[in-house]
């Protein structure tokens, strides 16, 4: 059974999906994923994949008839992908090369043109789930991509302050976190010349790193080819800082913020970002989101952002002499 239950206290639809919970976790010498499997080609660089349990379809099942008229279902209309990022069962995307990544930014951009041509998709979102703490079952080195028919309550939370703020002030609200960030160096991780990476004033994650671009730009559609290999570089290097944190693979789950496909035109003030939510505060400690992060949104770090983001910096050496970079 896939459908949605609208809630009506939130405004915003839940996604019911008990297919997903036969997904398998990952037997032992075998890979679906990797070359030889026979489900994927004996040959590739980066792959699009059918996710075998979607919680939404574009040929969704009927709801099951529990509706009244507070309590509203609908199909569980949509798109699911797997997107692979190497045919290397044990490379991770720090791991990978600039070259190599680039190709996943255009299959990225790829998959986003070809499900916006959907009328009925309205909001596009890639992302990763890594590590054993996020819930990955399958480790090979993937993400995912959902073509969504409506734009999620958080995303729309998202664009209405975005917009809010260009009303009052005329700027865009990234543009000024950007120029916030850079004014004041300490959150900046990162930087090359088209991106920048930072943990913001206010993230709720230790380690919650934005990745955002420097232009105003909404969509990967947006970027130039050059714009594109920066992209690539800075997801490279933010995630192999990632890595020497703590000596060990960094779990994160990163969504990528775009516009919303087939709706307003919000390109005056929305931009495109990069939003990593980490897991752990320390090495063998989870930050957990426990009752009032959950019950009321109420989020709540567990350090100073100032310091984790120094942290995250001296990784970056690490990382860059361990590439062989310095």
């Amino acid at each position: 059974m896939a459908e949605m239950r609208f809630n009506p206290l939130l405004g915003d639809w839940v996604m019911v999906a008990s297919n997903r919970a036969n997904r398998p976790h990952m037997p032992k010498g075998y890979c679906p994923f990797c070359p030889g499997s026979g489900k994927v080609p004996d040959n590739y660089d980066v792959l699009m994949y059918q996710n075998d349990f979607p919680v939404l379809s574009p040929n969704p099942p009927v709801p099951d008839p529990v509706a009244t008229s507070l309590y509203k279902t609908t199909e569980a209309y949509g798109k699911c992908e797997v997107i692979l990022y190497s045919p290397d069962h044990h490379k991770t995307l720090p791991e990978l090369s600039v070259d190599h990544i680039g190709k996943l930014i255009d299959l990225w951009t790829e998959r986003f043109v070809e499900m916006e041509k959907d009328p009925k998709n309205k909001y596009v979102m890639i992302f990763e789930n890594r590590g054993e703490e996020c819930g990955v079952t399958m480790p090979h080195p993937h993400g995912q991509i959902y073509a969504y028919s409506h734009v999620p309550l958080k995303l729309r939370t998202e664009l209405d302050n975005c917009k809010k703020h260009h009303a009052e002030h005329g700027t865009c609200l990234l543009c000024d976190m950007n120029r916030e960030e850079q004014a004041f160096e300490r959150r900046v991780v990162v930087e090359n010349d088209h991106f920048i990476s930072y943990v913001p004033f206010f993230t709720d994650y230790p380690y919650g790193v934005f990745i955002v671009s420097k232009s105003h730009k909404t969509a990967l559609t947006d970027f130039t080819p050059e714009e594109k290999r920066s992209l690539a570089s800075i997801l490279k290097d933010t995630t192999g800082a990632m890595d020497q944190l703590f000596d060990k693979l960094f779990p994160y789950m990163m969504v990528m913020h775009q516009r919303p496909v087939n709706g307003d035109n919000v390109e005056d003030y929305y931009h495109f970002h990069i939003e990593f939510y980490p897991p752990l505060r320390e090495k063998d400690k989870i930050k957990w989101y426990a009752s009032s992060e959950m019950g009321a949104w109420a989020a709540a770090n567990t350090a100073a952002v100032e310091d984790t983001a120094l942290k995250l910096r001296e990784a970056y050496q690490r990382y860059l002499e361990k590439e062989g970079r310095l």
